[in-house]
């Protein structure tokens, strides 16, 4: 019995009941601004893969956090050991656009203010990020309505020449980036990111790549992503 006491007492040690409201205040302002974040994300979000998915995320990892301060920020030797825990801890996949790296540290930053104690000081600074976000959005709309997704197949990849491509578009753009290409021996495929001044550009530059050879398919594609 008194064993159990001793170690419900070290459990305790450095806890107060008293902090329980405040814990559970944190945990869901902490929730529910991953929760939003998400969803901005979701709408805002210029990636290409699975945002949806991908936000699924940023709950567990912003809750997952502030746990994580709430239990270290009373021990200097918690801390030292979360040090020691981080160098050999990593994420594994890969991020393939700046823009996610960007939202997990947004997701990061919620759990750190909300298990500091910060809750207010987090919520405020999270209303300075929505309204930063919806501007940058509404920025990037105004200078790139006719930024589009292009995607150019044939079913004759031996008369295909990517580089011969490459140059119609230099000469009917106004920018260009080859995101990817696929080829083997039957298909081939790539991608670009392009962008136009005026419809006329993309007429010409459909025209173009159609006179290349008889089996390409063009194919352009909305990059705001508006829903």
């Amino acid at each position: 019995m008194n064993e159990l006491k001793a170690f419900i007492a070290d459990n305790l040690s450095g806890f107060s009941p008293k902090a329980i409201p405040g814990f559970i205040f944190s945990f869901m302002v902490c929730a529910v601004l991953s929760f939003i974040l998400g969803r901005l994300y979701v709408k805002y979000g210029n990636s290409l893969s699975n945002r949806k998915s991908f936000s699924r995320n940023f709950i567990v990892l912003a809750i997952t956090t502030m746990f994580i301060i709430s239990v270290v920020k009373s021990s200097l030797a918690l801390s030292l050991g979360l040090v020691g825990a981080l160098s050999i801890v990593r994420f594994r996949s890969a991020i393939k656009e700046p823009e996610e790296l960007t939202y997990l540290f947004l997701t990061i930053a919620i759990g750190l203010g909300c298990g500091a104690g910060l809750t207010i000081l987090t919520l405020i600074a999270f209303i300075g990020f929505m309204i930063v976000i919806w501007f940058n959005n509404r920025f990037q709309k105004d200078i790139e309505t006719q930024n589009l997704y292009l995607t150019i197949s044939s079913n004759a990849p031996a008369s295909i020449d990517l580089k011969k491509i490459i140059n119609e578009l230099k000469k009917h753009c106004s920018s260009i980036k080859l995101k990817r290409s696929d080829e083997n021996a039957s298909t081939m495929e790539a991608s670009f990111y392009v962008e136009f001044e005026d419809i006329e550009q993309l007429e010409n530059t459909k025209n173009a790549l159609k006179n290349i050879h008889p089996s390409v398919a063009v194919t352009f594609m909305d990059n705001t992503r508006d829903l």
